[in-house]
Parts: C-alpha cells; structure tokens; sequence
C-alpha cells in the first residue's frame, strides 16, 4: 500500500471530524454513567466536567487508521542488520483499544496505580509484537546503537513512558489535546521526510483526533479525556516516535523525539523530582506542574495554556529546522549561513525554555500565600458544580484543572 501526502491529510481531516462529532456522545455516556470530574482541593476548577472523551478520540484513530493505515509493512534491514521489525499496523490498533478501555475503567471505576500500570505494559506489549520495536539508535557524533535483544523491552519500557507522561500533562483545559496535535503535526512532516509514510499517516490522524477533541476541551471545557484519552495519546505519540523517527539511520533521528517532547517531559521531570525530594510516591498527584506553578504567579488558563502551547511550537519548529535546513552537504561540509540560522533559532528556543522554566521555579514564589488564601473560601463557598471564581466575583477565573487529578498526574 503506496501512501502520500495527501492519505495523511485525508486521515487527518477525518479523525478531527470524527472526534468533534463524537465528543458530545461521550459526555452523555460519561454524565449517564457518573464518570464524573468533580472538584477537589488540589485542583483550581470547581465545576464538574463528564470525562470519557478520549472515546472520542479513539473512535477518530480507529475510523482513520482502518480507512488509511497499511496492513503490515515489511521489516527494515541496514548493513544486514535489522533495524525495523515488521508493523503492521491494524495490530497498534489493537493496543489502543486495550489501553482506551483501561482508561475508561479507570475513569469510571478509580484503578491501584499497579492495576493502570499492569494496563500500560500490556498494550505497550500488544504494541511491540505488532512491531513497534527499536533495533538501532543513532546519535549525532556518536553513530548507531544496536539493540538486537534488549529493542523489544527498551520500547515497551518507552511505550509506559509516554503513556504517563502524556497523563501528567493532562492537568489544565487543552493543554494535552493541544500539545499533542502540534507534537504530532510536526512528527508527520518528520516522518514523512524520513520516508516513514505509515508513522506520517499515524501522527496526522493522531493530530487530527486531538484538535478535534480540542473542539470541546479549549478553556472552558466541556469534556474531559480522562485517563482513556491521554493515556491513548500517550501510547499513540510513543508509537510515532517509535516507527517515524528511531527507526531511521539519521544522525539527528533520536535528537527529534526528545525536543518535540521536551515540554511534558520536563513538566513529568520536575513533578517526579519534587516529589522524591519530599519522599512521596510519584504517582500520588499534586499541585506542582506547570499550569499549577502558572496560577500561582497569576495566569488564566487560556494565558497558561497559549504560554505551553507556544514553547511546544518553539521546540517544534527547532525540530523541524533541524531536518530541513541545509546546514551541512552530509560530506562534512557546514553552510554557514544556514548553521548560523539554526545555531541562532537553537539559542533563542533555549533562551525561552530557561526563561519559563525560570519563572516558574524562582518567580513562582511571588503570590503563592496569596493563591493559597483566596483559593480555599471560593472553595469551601461554591456548592458542588459551581465555578467558585464566579462565586466569588473573580471577573478571571485562574487556571483550571481536572478535579480529578487527584488521582492523576
């Protein structure tokens, strides 16, 4: 099965109708069943939103995937090594649809922690023997790395990865639909250069499911993905990763991954930290992520989320400048103007994460007893499903989260 550009906007066209469509279905599902996100003290939203709109979405990327993904593809061989297994590709399906339902559960019914990580690692496994497996990695200066045995737990152990970190970003009105549509935009434009048209075809209609869930979760929300969405994500963005870009014999392949991600990882990175540091379980939720550390400063949600929103497309954009500028001939030689453009870009990208970060480590200090002192009256005074900003005559409600967070990222 021969794809092109125009597959992938035709998937992608149809996974943002399909989850735009569907999305008001799941919140009556989620409404009828009480799969329900209520308010709680760690969150700054009061006001209960349905959840189970990652059915939604996963209903687009099945609709999609069936209509344009291929079958099976056949393995990759570099140098008479093996470097790609065989996907096929209906098969990563399969593993969505074992982590959507997962998530589901967990949405209605709250899971141990052990019990969602037992559901990760067997749709990261459903995952790997369908073929998403990493057998080389190639590092800018350093060459290839092989992995002939350890390829299929190193990806599974990946797979979980991505899975949480995508679920400790979901914390804020839009912020992981929205996050992950600009991520996989630009891992189709990757991948499709790369010539891994199959993984382009995934990430466009992983884009399109998540803007056109976004339909309903852009501040104010009126669904929620839950734990099916963003785990669903999660599993979908590792797979991209996996086969668009790892998979490749490029020098800068592995280095992609790792800057379009950069913003949830960091926040994932930051979270954990903080929480080793005053000895509690990482998987007990708190108010330390980005958007958190955003509200105490002072920022809407909408201002919190353009803020994420912007860096993601910052680093996305030095993504792609890296595969596209003609810095070098690929025989040592360096165009120095184009090197001078994208050493330029590189150190205004970084100048802006070690702003933000900045901020929201040092200047985070400045109004947290203020936060701390006018978020606990709105909400001890607004009666279950009412916004407390509007009930205390905040004219702008501050950044809002999943009340369900509490056990979430």
């Amino acid at each position: 099965m021969t794809l092109s550009w125009l597959d992938a906007l035709y998937a992608f066209a149809a996974a943002t109708a399909v989850a735009a469509l569907l999305t008001p279905l799941t919140m009556r599902l989620a409404l009828a069943i009480g799969a329900v996100d209520r308010p709680n003290e760690r969150g700054l939203a009061s006001r209960s939103t349905p959840l189970l709109g990652g059915l939604a979405i996963f209903a687009a990327v099945l609709v999609a995937g069936l209509l344009w993904l291929p079958g099976l593809t056949r393995p990759v061989y570099h140098h008479g090594v093996l470097i790609a297994d065989a996907v096929h590709w209906h098969g990563i399906l399969l593993a969505a649809a074992v982590i959507t339902l997962v998530g589901a559960i967990d949405d209605r019914f709250p899971l141990h922690p052990l019990v969602k990580l037992l559901g990760q690692i067997a749709a990261a496994v459903v995952a790997e023997q369908y073929g998403v497996v990493v057998r080389e990695i190639t590092l800018p200066l350093f060459g290839a790395f092989h992995f002939p045995h350890a390829g299929p737990t190193l990806s599974v152990i990946w797979l979980v990865a991505m899975m949480n970190v995508v679920n400790f970003s979901d914390g804020v009105d839009g912020l992981a639909a929205g996050v992950c549509a600009i991520i996989a935009g630009a891992f189709a434009v990757i991948a499709f250069d790369l010539g891994q048209d199959a993984a382009g075809v995934l990430a466009a209609l992983t884009a399109g499911a998540s803007l056109g869930f976004l339909v309903h979760n852009f501040h104010p929300a009126s669904s929620f993905m839950g734990d099916c969405g963003a785990n669903l994500l999660g599993l979908l963005m590792g797979t991209v990763a996996v086969t668009g870009d790892l998979k490749t014999t490029a020098s800068i392949a592995f280095a992609l991954p790792l800057i379009l991600l950069a913003v949830p990882f960091l926040d994932t990175t930051f979270v954990i930290l903080k929480r080793l540091k005053y000895g509690r379980p990482v998987y007990v939720a708190d108010a330390e992520h980005f958007h958190h550390r955003m509200a105490r400063i002072g920022f809407s949600v909408r201002r919190s989320v353009m803020y994420l929103y912007t860096w993601t497309l910052m680093l996305a954009g030095l993504a792609l400048a890296l595969r596209f500028f003609p810095y070098t001939n690929h025989h040592g030689e360096i165009n120095v103007g184009w090197c001078a453009a994208l050493v330029a870009y590189g150190l205004l990208v970084a100048a802006a994460s070690v702003y933000l970060v900045y901020v929201l480590e040092i200047v985070k200090f400045r109004g947290r007893t203020t936060w701390q002192s006018n978020r606990r009256p709105q909400a001890a005074a607004a009666p279950d499903g009412a916004d407390g900003e509007e009930a205390s005559g905040s004219a702008e409600p501050r950044a809002a989260t999943r009340a369900g967070a509490s056990r979430r990222g």
